[in-house]
């Protein structure tokens, strides 16, 4: 492994980790309306492959998006996650299509944090593959830390619904709401 490549394993791993907290909430809503750990697994790297390759696509100048529509979008998916957490009762058969698309327009947003680290052209797949490996380091994590501190403990309460999902996810929708605004206005 070059430095370049631990660099942004590195960085892709921060980007979520502690810096992308709308990143972090997009996950965890993912994981609470089906809080099967294999369920999470496939919908998490549905959204890797997505984002890989939007990511690698913005990052090498083939699609050019406004940052700020891009950056509204991806809280707008956030609130959609949230929002169908409080709707419906278990996975659609439409949830893993939805999740890929997502994954496109959040790819879009990695790619700045790709493009503000100066990303060189002579080690751009090495650092595009180390960036993804970062961020699904990342995301695992997330997943990890919420089993542990939400779905182990509880989700198999009468309770979890109405007092876990509802509330946090009515939490993380009004946030992505707040950012859908702030971020559209920018």
């Amino acid at each position: 492994m070059t430095t370049e490549f631990i660099k942004y394993v590195v960085l892709g791993f921060t980007h979520v980790i502690p810096l992308g907290y709308d990143h972090i909430l997009f996950i965890i809503s993912l994981y609470l309306l089906d809080s099967k750990f294999k369920s999470t697994i496939i919908q998490c790297s549905i959204f890797t492959l997505a984002h890989s390759i939007s990511l690698g696509l913005t990052t090498y100048g083939l699609i050019v998006p406004k940052i700020n529509l891009v950056e509204s979008f991806i809280a707008l998916s956030i609130v959609y996650a949230a929002i169908e957490n409080i709707v419906k009762t278990k996975l659609s058969k439409w949830r893993l299509i939805i999740i890929f698309c997502f994954g496109l327009i959040h790819g879009m947003g990695f790619a700045s944090a790709l493009k503000d680290a100066g990303i060189s052209q002579n080690y751009f797949i090495q650092s595009l593959l180390g960036f993804n490996i970062g961020v699904e380091m990342g995301q695992i994590l997330v997943i990890i830390i919420t089993y542990i501190v939400l779905v182990r403990s509880f989700a198999n309460k009468v309770w979890y619904q109405t007092k876990v999902v509802y509330p946090i996810s009515s939490l993380i929708a009004c946030l992505g709401i707040f950012w859908v605004i702030i971020r559209f206005m920018a």
